[in-house]
């Protein structure tokens, strides 16, 4: 293949720059740094904004195109297609004004990078980084992977703490006060242990050790030892009975999957690795998937699963890989 047959050779300068800076975000590496050099470089030129738009457009229809490049693909790679390279890389995408490339740092695409409150947040962990965070009362809170808090204030000896992303394991020592606040919902315990994790809009707090309050939507629930709520779509769900030690896993560095489908068990790794793994598969992703692993080896679970399941694999740039 000649070298301008290769979608990126058919894209101008700006677009070039504009798919770096999606990779540069992609690598799971990003700061507040990166982000404020790209807020000059877009603002710099309306086309560069408009360039980065298109390209994270690309990104953000890569699970719904895979399904179709799956068809067509052999098992190495994807064969481009030259003389449609460039509708097909950039052509297709919708535009997109300035203010919409503004928007992709608030709502970043497949969640490829830090939103702006998560950069702004007091403490943040990096992919696969956990940290303890000791609160001035004696309690604490561990952070999971892409965990970002802020600090709030504290009012009546309460210490409070706003939870902007990811997963959190919180331990409230006695006669001291910890509340948790979440998407609308508010997790307040003293002198107990508990685990809260927000995905999307949804909040899911479960009850380690002790007795807790969680309230959102105008309820308030209380939970003992191993029970477990969700809040989402503006009312609680039914409070469960869980095994604690599967909820806490991933404090001890491991990863488990007991009859999990398949596309929920890859969420839930995604959190871990750079990039994103896409099941492009329905059928796949409804496969019940059992496993115990190391997040320190998460990169070889898409191994696993290719053993496992007889999935294909694609890489793509930026740690993006198809399963089908």
């Amino acid at each position: 293949m000649r070298s301008t047959d290769h979608p990126a050779a058919l894209l101008d300068a700006v677009d070039r720059e504009a798919q770096g800076w999606v990779l540069r975000f992609a690598a799971g590496k990003a700061n507040g740094a990166d982000l404020e050099a790209f807020k000059l470089w877009a603002a710099d030129d309306p086309a560069r904004a408009d360039a980065f738009a298109r390209a994270c457009r690309v990104w953000d229809t890569i699970g719904p195109a895979a399904a179709g490049l799956a068809v067509r693909r052999d098992h190495a790679r994807i064969a481009p297609r030259p003389q449609l390279a460039r509708r097909a890389f950039i052509g297709g995408a919708l535009a997109a004004s300035t203010a919409a490339a503004a928007s992709l740092a608030i709502r970043p695409p497949l969640g490829l990078w830090p939103s702006v409150s998560e950069l702004a947040a007091d403490y943040r962990t990096a992919i696969g980084e956990q940290r303890n965070i000791a609160l001035p009362g004696g309690s604490s809170i561990d952070l999971n992977t892409r965990t970002s808090i802020a600090l709030r204030t504290a009012e009546g000896g309460t210490e409070r703490i706003e939870l902007l992303a990811g997963e959190a394991a919180v331990t409230a020592r006695d006669l001291h006060r910890v509340e948790v606040l979440a998407a609308g919902a508010r997790a307040v315990a003293e002198g107990a242990t508990f685990n809260i994790r927000l995905a999307g809009l949804a909040v899911c707090t479960t009850c380690i050790a002790g007795e807790m309050e969680v309230a959102a939507g105008g309820s308030t629930v209380r939970l003992r030892a191993q029970q477990q709520i969700i809040y989402a779509a503006g009312g609680m769900a039914t409070v469960t009975s869980i095994d604690p030690a599967a909820v806490t896993a991933w404090q001890a560095g491991v990863l488990v999957f007991h009859a999990t489908p398949l596309s929920e068990a890859v969420d839930e790794i995604n959190r871990y690795r750079p990039g994103r793994i896409i099941v492009t598969n329905a059928a796949l992703g409804r496969r019940l998937f059992n496993a115990r692993f190391l997040i320190a080896n998460v990169d070889g679970v898409v191994g696993q699963i290719q053993q496992v399941f007889g999935a294909t694999v694609t890489n793509l740039p930026g740690g993006i890989v198809l399963l089908g």
